[in-house]
């Protein structure tokens, strides 16, 4: 009977670690496939500054890297998952044409974190919002919240996927921020470092002393749908 008692005690020891990793999405269940069994430091929180000045119409090195780097078709289907994409906007009254790439936000209070019913959508401590593709059970609550439409669902079975970018048929996906590169040590993504017109600056928010904090002191900015107060880690000059 002892014996039986202290396998009980075990299997309940295993059951409740197991239970621990469940609950701690982005500790261990999307960061061990990138080699971190850790999640980002609130110290820091990743965003970005675009200006819509220097992105060029027609251009789509963003976009094309993005795709590249994640693995991702390039189609534009409904079918065909866009991590970014270009939208052109225009003022009706000046007739002023601007061209910016759209992706996830990031935002501090994503609305698609709040609509998950399996914690599948989470905040990382640095601000990234991602979606844990074990908990996903493709419901697509999130793609209906999110007001940026930057989400995009795994329709079709995935073949030749990059390793540190793990993605599964019948999950939701988006932007990363290209967290595999920043859990490597790396310190920008693969949109800002394609585009040659230098419009889009990666950085570290809350480093008063990093260009992108600098920058944001010093020019106008907005965040897109400032309304919803979700204040997001996406920042445009000149919109």
């Amino acid at each position: 009977m002892s014996d039986l008692n202290t396998q009980r005690r075990q299997f309940l020891k295993t059951s409740l670690g197991a239970a621990a990793v469940a609950i701690a999405p982005g500790m261990l269940l999307f960061d061990t496939a990138h080699g971190k069994a850790e999640a980002g430091s609130s110290k820091v929180r990743w965003g970005m500054l675009i200006d819509t000045a220097q992105c060029q119409d027609g251009c789509n090195d963003c976009v094309t890297a993005c795709n590249k780097e994640n693995g991702l078709s390039g189609g534009t289907s409904a079918t065909d998952s866009q991590w970014i994409r270009k939208i052109d906007l225009k003022d009706i009254r000046s007739g002023r044409a601007l061209s910016l790439p759209m992706m996830c936000q990031h935002c501090e209070e994503p609305p698609c974190v709040d609509v998950c019913p399996t914690a599948a959508s989470f905040k990382r401590a640095d601000g990234i919002v991602l979606v844990d593709r074990h908990r996903c059970i493709g419901c697509r609550y999130c793609m209906m919240a999110c007001p940026y439409k930057a989400r995009s669902f795994v329709h079709e079975p995935l073949q030749d996927q990059k390793p540190d970018v793990p993605r599964g048929k019948g999950t939701v996906e988006s932007c990363t921020l290209c967290v595999h590169r920043l859990d490597k040590g790396q310190q920008t993504t693969a949109c800002a470092e394609a585009c040659k017109n230098k419009a889009i600056l990666f950085g570290n928010l809350n480093d008063e002393n990093s260009e992108i904090a600098q920058k944001i002191r010093s020019v106008a900015s907005v965040q897109v749908r400032a309304d919803l107060q979700l204040n997001p880690g996406i920042r445009y000059q000149g919109l």
